[in-house]
């Protein structure tokens, strides 16, 4: 069975954006997605984020075209009442980290992958960089 890896937006933007010195550990991790050896999931909300930080660099045409790439390689999760409920019911100081949490709990992800990694303390999954999960 694939492992089921959740990615934070930070994660997503340092790929789209070409973002160093990170950029060439997020685009190796989602070439395993293209070769299929995991399973990408992303939150709903990083979709809407990412096209909003892209859309300052190029035209909102162009960044959705970015998208539409970059949706074959993923999965995307819906936010819900649950996990909007969830976040705000949460102890994390940070809400949007929460809510990219709890979507990784509710897609049964196995890893959640972000730069972030001291607003994960809590986590009842595993949480590491991209960085760390190539090296593995």
């Amino acid at each position: 069975m694939k492992k089921k890896v959740f990615v934070d937006t930070d994660i997503i933007y340092d790929l789209l954006a070409s973002r160093d010195p990170h950029y060439q550990s997020t685009a190796r991790l989602f070439t395993f997605s293209d070769e299929r050896k995991i399973q990408i999931f992303i939150s709903a909300l990083s979709i809407a984020n990412i096209h909003y930080f892209i859309s300052k660099q190029i035209s909102s045409a162009e960044a959705k075209q970015v998208l539409r790439k970059f949706r074959l390689l993923v999965h995307v999760v819906p936010l819900n009442e649950k996990i909007i409920d969830l976040a705000l019911n949460s102890e994390f100081t940070d809400f949007e980290d929460a809510i990219q949490y709890f979507c990784a709990l509710e897609s049964d992800c196995d890893i959640l992958l972000t730069r972030n990694l001291k607003d994960y303390k809590k986590a009842q999954i595993i949480v590491m960089t991209a960085q760390d999960f190539i090296n593995l």
